[in-house]
């Protein structure tokens, strides 16, 4: 499936189909006047013009991964894609919070059950539970975040994967911290050991590693090894205990600068940031852009490595409301929008112009090919 980050054209067209379906709506009209009826004639009631049935709005179910739908964050950032479909195309909305593993199947389940036109799951850890379902019901499509199966997997073609290139923007935050690292230290860990998350990782290590090269600096990166593929892990992305004491362990080892890649857990970073000051700690978001989001700690937040599951999640549904939905893969790159950095707002004027400059060569030069963040 040719990827497609550009919205317009899918929301012009259910558009259209609105105004289409209006144009055709029943309605009730008046009774013509007419000359009374001879006396002996029966009298007849006026016909009552019949409503045509209202075919019910497609309804788009997600089933979140745990963390929440209002996590700040991964599920939050894909729920918007529903969100969005439900305020421009008129679709339902619906929700279901996996609290555990053992829900992913038990909350697939459910949507399939109630008729949902599309189901969206959010994670690649229901890549199993997806399968399944998608493979028992080949009539419902079926989009998941963070996975991408191999050909033969699904049997009907109506699963759409979203993966992301999230190293890319993640090589970008890399380069940003060694650049205003005060201790020459920045660090980083994740929730569970897993492709997703670790590929935020290997993109900021090798963004730090491209920015001492590229300046003669020997900026250290904490808590990944890329070449072993080992590193600190919260083993859950719900703890912001663990948030804070993985972070305070970083710091205690000299990093000034912390990109936690654990959905909520990292907003326990950012807590324990905001007391120990901005000249002490400064933390860097995944998802969403999270000084937007986390506002109580909106001063600690350099940037934010963007993942716009927003969009993809939403492009898959308005396929569906269009008749277009078709299975298959759809990546998100730098290059057509699909991952960024966020902007460093309050921070902004703190980064010398000559980094963003340099940023700002190395996006474009990962955009066109001519920067390879895989090394």
């Amino acid at each position: 499936m040719k990827t497609n980050f550009k919205i317009v054209a899918a929301v012009l067209a259910v558009s259209a189909l609105g105004l289409a379906g209006c144009s055709s709506a029943s309605t009730t009209t008046e009774p013509s006047a007419a000359a009374p009826a001879p006396a002996s004639a029966s009298a007849e009631a006026p016909a009552v013009a019949s409503e045509e049935p209202v075919a019910p709005a497609l309804k788009a179910c997600e089933v979140t991964d745990v963390g929440g739908v209002d996590d700040k964050g991964f599920n939050q950032k894909a729920y918007k894609g529903v969100t969005d479909a439900t305020a421009q195309l008129g679709v339902e909305g619906a929700v279901l919070e996996s609290q555990a593993e053992t829900d992913y199947v038990p909350n697939i389940s459910s949507f399939v059950d109630q008729g949902c036109g599309i189901i969206v799951t959010v994670g690649f850890l229901l890549g199993d539970a997806t399968k399944e379902a998608a493979n028992a019901n080949p009539t419902i499509p079926f989009t998941i975040v963070d996975y991408a199966y191999a050909e033969g997997d699904i049997t009907a073609n109506n699963v759409l994967g979203q993966v992301f290139n999230t190293d890319e923007a993640a090589y970008l935050a890399g380069y940003l911290a060694a650049g205003m690292s005060k201790t020459g230290k920045i660090g980083t860990f994740g929730g569970i050991n897993i492709p997703p998350v670790t590929i935020f990782m290997d993109g900021f290590y090798r963004g730090a590693m491209a920015y001492n090269a590229d300046n003669g600096a020997k900026v250290e990166v904490l808590g990944w090894d890329p070449a072993k593929q080992k590193g600190l892990f919260t083993e859950n992305f719900e703890s912001l205990d663990d948030g804070r004491s993985f972070a305070q362990n970083l710091v205690d080892e000299g990093a000034d600068i912390v990109m936690p890649v654990a959905g909520p857990v990292g907003l326990g970073s950012a807590a324990l940031a905001k007391e120990l000051g901005p000249d002490k700690l400064l933390i860097i978001g995944v998802d969403s852009d999270q000084f937007e989001s986390d506002t109580a700690n909106q001063s600690v937040y350099l940037t934010s490595v963007l993942k716009n599951m927003d969009v993809t999640t939403f492009n898959a549904i308005a396929s569906v409301v269009d008749g277009t939905f078709a299975g298959g893969v759809t990546v998100g790159t730098l290059a057509n929008g699909g991952v960024g950095l966020a902007p460093f707002h309050d921070l902004d004027a703190s980064v010398p112009q000559a980094l963003k400059d340099q940023i700002e060569t190395l996006k474009a030069g990962i955009s066109d090919g001519s920067v390879d963040v895989k090394k």
